[in-house]
C-alpha cells in the first residue's frame, strides 16, 4: 500500500499561487446575470497552526465578487474545538443571516461542525482538505506537531488543545456534530487531493457532501484555480432563490 506523498510535495503551494494569480478567473469581475442577485455574506475559517492572514488571497477574490466576508478571529488554529465552535457561534450569529462557510483544513472541520449545528444559518458549506471523517488522519510530520501542541496544553498554556480535547467532555457535542447529517437544503462540497502531504484524502470525503478532487497541495487548496471555478459554481447556487 503506498504511503502518503512526501512533504516536500506541499512547496506546490508557490507555482499554485502564482497560477492562481495569473488566471483571468481570478481577476474577471463578477458576471451579469441580467437581474441583481443577493450575494451571500461568507465566513473563512483557517486551518491547522494557521490564523486569518492565510485565506487573504480567497477573501479578496470573494470581496471583488460583491460578497462580504467575515474572518474567524483565529491568530493560530491550535485551541480546544469545544471553546472555538462557541466562539464561531457568536461570529456566525453576528451576520443575522444565512452565510457561505469556508474552511480550510482544521477550519473545514470546525466549519463542517458549525453547519451541523446551525443549518437554518446555512446557506452553502465548502471544506478544502478537511479530515472530517478523522481529524488525527494526518501525516507523521503533522501528528508530532498536534502532540506537541497538546503536550503544552496540558501544561495549562492557555489558547491550546490537550489530549482531553480528544475524548474528554470539552469535545464531546464537536464530535457528535462532525458525524450528524448536513441540512440537504444547502449545497455543501468538500474538496481533497488525493496529492495532499498533510491529511489522508480518504478521511476528507463527507458522505453528506459532494466531493471534489483536485490536483494540487493541502496547503495550497485555497490559492488553486480549480478549487475557485468550483467554489463560482457552488456561490452562485447559495444564491439562488
Amino acid at each position: 500500500m503506498r504511503g502518503p506523498p512526501p512533504l516536500q510535495h506541499e512547496l506546490r503551494f508557490w507555482p499554485e499561487l502564482a497560477r492562481l494569480l495569473t488566471d483571468p478567473l481570478y481577476w474577471a469581475p463578477t458576471r451579469a446575470h441580467g437581474h441583481e442577485r443577493v450575494r451571500r455574506p461568507v465566513l473563512l475559517i483557517p486551518g491547522f497552526m494557521a490564523g486569518d492572514a492565510s485565506l487573504t488571497v480567497l477573501a479578496g477574490w470573494l470581496r471583488r465578487r460583491g460578497h462580504a466576508v467575515r474572518t474567524s478571529g483565529i491568530r493560530l488554529n491550535v485551541g480546544c474545538s469545544g471553546r472555538d465552535l462557541e466562539r464561531l457561534d457568536t461570529v456566525l450569529e453576528a451576520f443575522g443571516e444565512p452565510v457561505v462557510m469556508i474552511g480550510q483544513s482544521r477550519g473545514g472541520i470546525l466549519a463542517r461542525a458549525l453547519a451541523a449545528r446551525h443549518p437554518d444559518a446555512v446557506a452553502a458549506l465548502v471544506t478544502l482538505g478537511a479530515p472530517v471523517l478523522d481529524p488525527l488522519a494526518v501525516s507523521p510530520h503533522v501528528l508530532r506537531t498536534v502532540r506537541s501542541v497538546a503536550f503544552f496544553g496540558d501544561l495549562g498554556v492557555r489558547g491550546l488543545f490537550s489530549t482531553e480535547c480528544r475524548d474528554g467532555a470539552c469535545c464531546a457535542e464537536f464530535r457528535s456534530l462532525l458525524r450528524k447529517p448536513l441540512s440537504p437544503c444547502a449545497p455543501a462540497l468538500a474538496v481533497y487531493s488525493r496529492t495532499d502531504a498533510v491529511v489522508d484524502w480518504h478521511a476528507c470525503l463527507d458522505p453528506h457532501a459532494e466531493c471534489f478532487e483536485v490536483d494540487g497541495s493541502h496547503c495550497g487548496m485555497a490559492v488553486n484555480a480549480q478549487v475557485y471555478c468550483e467554489l463560482e459554481r457552488v456561490l452562485a447556487r447559495s444564491e439562488e432563490g
